[in-house]
Formats: C-alpha cells, sequence, structure tokens
C-alpha cells in the first residue's frame, strides 16, 4: 500500500492570484506597502501566521494576528462571491483519475490551506471520497515541519518509506525528507526546479502526467 500526499495551492490549483489579491488588501489596510507578487508567492504552503511575519521580516505578534484575521476576511468574501478564480492545473484531473482507481494507492492532502478552505474546495469539485486523510494549518505547525505527513501515515497506517509528498514548495520538500517520505516537486506551481532539488526532491515533474511514473513505481531506491 502506498500512501500519496498532495500539495494544494501550487500543486492542484493555481491560487496564486486569489492568494495574493487577498495579500494586497490586507497589507494596504494596515499601512504596508502592497507586497510584489513573486514574495507572495514565495510564502504560498506556510501557515498564515509564519507566512505574513517572514514577508514583512518580523516575529509572529499582535499586528501579524491582525493581519491575519484581515487576510481571512478578505479571503471568505472572494471566494463566497465570484471574484476568487482558482483553477485546477491542466492534466490534474486526469492523474486524479487514473490514481482513486488503484487499490494499492491512498491519497490525501497536505496544505497550509485552513480546515474551511480545503473543505469548501473538495465538496465544490466533489473531491472528498478521493482522499481519504487530509492536515491543514489548522491541525498542524507549519510546514516544513512533518507533523501533517507523520499524522497522515498514522491515521491511514502506511509507513512514511512507502508514503510520496507531491508539492510546488521548497515547505513540502523539506517536510517529507523530515518525515522519511519520498519528496516530488512539481515546476508548474511557485518555486524552481532548482531551489526544489537544493530543498530536497528526490525528483521534479515536469507536467501531471510525470507523476504517475513515479507513484507506480515499487522501487522506491529510484528515488534515493
Amino acid at each position: 500500500m502506498k500512501l500519496v500526499l498532495f500539495d494544494c495551492d501550487g500543486t492542484l490549483i493555481d491560487s496564486a492570484a486569489v492568494i495574493h489579491a487577498c495579500m494586497e488588501l490586507a497589507f494596504l489596510e494596515s499601512g504596508h506597502a502592497a507586497p510584489d507578487i513573486s514574495r507572495t508567492k514565495s510564502i504560498i504552503g506556510l501557515t498564515l501566521d509564519i507566512a505574513i511575519a517572514q514577508m514583512l521580516e518580523r516575529q509572529v505578534d499582535d499586528h501579524i494576528h491582525h493581519l491575519v484575521g484581515r487576510y481571512k476576511h478578505h479571503s471568505l468574501k472572494m471566494r463566497s462571491g465570484s471574484e476568487a478564480h482558482e483553477p485546477f492545473y491542466d492534466g490534474i484531473w486526469d492523474v486524479l483519475d487514473v490514481l482513486r482507481k488503484e487499490d494499492e494507492i491512498l491519497l490525501g492532502v497536505v496544505t497550509g490551506k485552513s480546515r474551511r478552505g480545503l473543505d469548501n474546495l473538495l465538496a465544490k469539485h466533489a473531491l472528498e471520497p478521493s482522499f481519504i486523510t487530509t492536515r491543514t494549518a489548522d491541525e498542524c505547525p507549519s510546514k516544513p515541519n512533518p507533523a501533517m505527513v507523520l499524522e497522515c501515515c498514522c491515521e491511514t497506517g502506511v509507513d512514511p518509506a512507502a508514503t510520496i509528498v507531491i508539492g510546488d514548495a521548497i515547505y513540502d520538500m523539506q517536510m517529507a525528507r523530515s518525515a522519511g517520505a519520498t519528496a516530488i516537486g512539481v515546476n508548474w506551481g511557485y518555486s524552481n526546479e532548482q531551489a526544489l532539488r537544493n530543498a530536497g526532491a528526490h525528483d521534479v515533474a515536469h507536467r501531471p502526467q510525470d507523476l504517475l511514473q513515479w507513484i507506480k513505481s515499487s522501487e522506491r531506491q529510484a528515488y534515493a
């Protein structure tokens, strides 16, 4: 049995525009300059408090918590209306369709999203049955802490050595390595291939279809 854990933002869906718009609004109304979108992309995957603190180069404090609250306000408003456009990357649905038919493969999600955000996304696309285990920023410490991976492994009874973590961020690769899982990066998200490899990626996929050869391989030594 294998456990395949997908990151969400930048791996399954392209949500950078929505995340950046919410970040801009939170920053501007709190007296900060709007961040550059490249800066926003660099922190996607972290929990909001750590992400915003990192962007402002300060410790998590009351002001950071205020900004987190404002970001969540704008995010909820945007996603409750018609302003949020977070498309799945081309080819991702095909990969999920193949994997969820495999009896020896279990699927999960490990994300910096909130529980409400992930649940809403999965419900909107009728994906709840596809993912047997999920962890969000509300339940676990921020990536690259390995807790998300280890808790999913414990819940499913799959050893980390038989687990593959797929993500677009360096934090995903570091998290996978720390947990003892295989780290597979994707280069269609918000990090580049070299950064992913430097962070510990065993390999990097250039298109969603490439993931299937790694996931279905029974030789974990190929990633060592």
